[in-house]
């Protein structure tokens, strides 16, 4: 049948099984809107506030539900404005498809009004993108987009269509999408050194990246731990993949890592490295990373090996393939004495917080007792994000998304709202510093339009904590540029955009508010106070390596 190339856009979405579109409209992209309305009863369209909140909400749909994330934006600015959340998704390898139009044909590289080579500008933040010139094509490029984007490493993918191909006729006929499944084929030789190795250590470390929550091995992984008999670490990216309330789960690894497993790491004579790719956050000084181990690194994609940090062995291949073929052939280990040792050092070196006022780690271990554990957390990207990645405990994937490799100030009042489109039955709580909530914070007013009941926790201690933690370490206490010290009132900010609002400056007007907010069934804004010179501990400074992790004991007995 014949359909025009907007017609055929549409159809493609509803090929891939495709329910939600977030994005925004504009000339060049007329035609697919045109069409999209036709077919609002199948595929729901969220009509964000900036196109940067609709990449960012494709972003958190996919990391929550592990589908492929969609967006729509227009020519021009409108495309432009999709980069930094293209970049984020691409630096997380998620999953998603931007669809942006631009002017015609015959207006290509002509300066015409909105015109922009969108994919020459995000050829170094996609997977693949496209410029679609000819309507007979644009099915197909829309069906191969969907396959690369999840297939192997996931990643974004971009498709520029020209708004008169989006008019122009085709004939179109409907295909099912081919599934896109792991590769069974790992190297046996590779499989069988692995298993050597783990074999004859006596320290082994287990630890876990993004790949693990990409790659759905969340079973396979306990498997192995168990039989591998040895303490877990993980990444920011790498939480919830193997439960956070294991006996031999450590804490998280590297810059703002626990004591226990950066000193753990630092001992080990094997560290098994599963779906990550040794970020500088992780390894701190990378010469001295883990120097007395002999490292294993399991990947899917080869040009991580030996990028960062030079291995002994790896293995390519798809994570949750290469885990189960191991657990096939590796024997029951007993490290109890090396097991032992962490165990006194998770004693030894506990989270502490200050418990006398509001604080950001209370806050978090407030929002996991009344959820249970069994929310999906969002976060910005600052202080408030390294205590939601210390202080909640992550026993399931996809229930942390945070901006990890990008580290987008902005990222998380949207990927909450696409993460509570896709998994409406989960509660979804964003949890911000004032700073990144002033980024993007008119998606307050979406999350009303569309009345997605968001829990919006703003830890608001008028700085910009993180960049201030570094000033006051390493600066001299030269806080350049990071005081907000203006008359921003995020409850009544809340209320004007029809959100309700709460002001929250003592731990029991927190745990009130959280508890009132968990019924309210709306976009909720709570606004925390809490001190400025609040820090996360530990950490470790730059250029060092990660055994010098420090806190404000340490400092004191300096």
């Amino acid at each position: 049948m014949q359909l025009t190339g907007a017609e055929i856009v549409i159809e493609c979405l509803k090929e891939q099984g495709v329910d939600t579109v977030f994005g925004y409209p504009g000339g060049a992209i007329l035609n697919v809107y045109d069409e999209l309305y036709k077919h609002s009863d199948e595929i729901k369209h969220i009509l964000t506030s900036h196109e940067q909140g609709a990449a960012h909400a494709a972003d958190g749909y996919a990391r929550a539900t592990g589908k492929v994330g969609v967006c729509f934006a227009t020519s021009g600015p409108g495309a432009t404005n999709l980069v930094t959340g293209i970049a984020t998704a691409y630096m997380d390898s998620i999953p998603v498809v931007a669809i942006t139009c631009n002017v015609g044909v015959s207006l290509l590289g002509k300066d015409s009004f909105q015109e922009i080579d969108i994919a020459g500008i995000t050829m170094p933040i996609t997977k693949h993108n496209y410029i679609v010139k000819d309507v007979e094509q644009l099915a197909d490029t829309i069906r191969k987009a969907f396959v690369i984007a999840k297939k192997g490493r996931p990643g974004p993918v971009l498709i520029d269509i020209p708004k008169d191909v989006t008019a122009n006729k085709a004939e179109y006929q409907p295909v099912k999408p081919a599934a896109v499944l792991p590769s069974e084929d790992i190297c046996e030789e590779d499989l069988d050194h692995a298993v050597q190795m783990i074999q004859k250590a006596e320290k082994p470390y287990i630890f876990v990246g993004g790949g693990a929550v990409l790659a759905g091995a969340s079973e396979e992984l306990y498997e192995f731990v168990k039989k591998a008999d040895a303490p877990v670490t993980d990444s920011l990216m790498g939480k919830g993949a193997f439960p956070g309330t294991d006996p031999l789960y450590t804490g998280m690894l590297g810059m703002h890592g626990t004591k226990t497993s950066n000193y753990g790491v630092s001992e080990c004579d094997l560290l098994v490295v599963a779906g990550a790719r040794f970020s500088d956050r992780v390894t701190g000084n990378a010469k001295k990373f883990a120097s007395h181990a002999k490292i294993l690194q399991l990947d899917i994609d080869e040009a991580e090996m030996n990028k960062n940090v030079l291995i002994d062995e790896g293995i390519i291949g798809d994570l949750k393939v290469v885990l189960k073929k191991l657990n096939e052939r590796l024997e029951q280990q007993d490290h109890s004495e090396w097991i032992a040792k962490i165990q006194e050092y998770k004693k030894k070196y506990p989270l502490t917080y200050h418990t006398e006022s509001l604080t950001g780690p209370y806050v978090v271990e407030e929002i996991y007792r009344q959820t249970r554990g069994e929310a999906i957390v969002v976060t910005e990207v600052g202080q408030h994000q390294m205590w939601a990645a210390q202080y909640y405990k992550y026993t399931k994937p996809r229930t942390l998304l945070t901006s990890g490799g990008l580290g987008t100030m902005g990222y998380g009042l949207g990927a909450s709202l696409g993460a509570k489109t896709g998994m409406p039955d989960k509660t979804v709580v964003n949890i911000a510093g004032d700073g990144c909530f002033r980024m993007n914070m008119n998606e307050i007013a979406t999350a009303v339009r569309h009345n997605i009941p968001v829990i919006q926790v703003v830890i608001n201690n008028h700085v910009l904590g993180m960049v201030r933690q570094w000033q006051d370490l390493f600066y001299g206490q030269r806080y350049s540029a990071t005081v907000l010290n203006d008359a921003v009132d995020f409850v009544k900010l809340a209320e004007a955009m029809g959100a309700e609002g709460i002001r929250a400056a003592t731990k029991e007007e927190f745990a009130d508010a959280f508890a009132r907010a968990l019924t309210l069934g709306k976009p909720v804004v709570i606004d925390c106070q809490i001190d400025s010179d609040d820090k996360v501990w530990p950490m470790v400074a730059p250029g060092e390596a990660i055994e010098k992790a420090f806190d404000a004991e340490d400092l004191e007995k300096k």
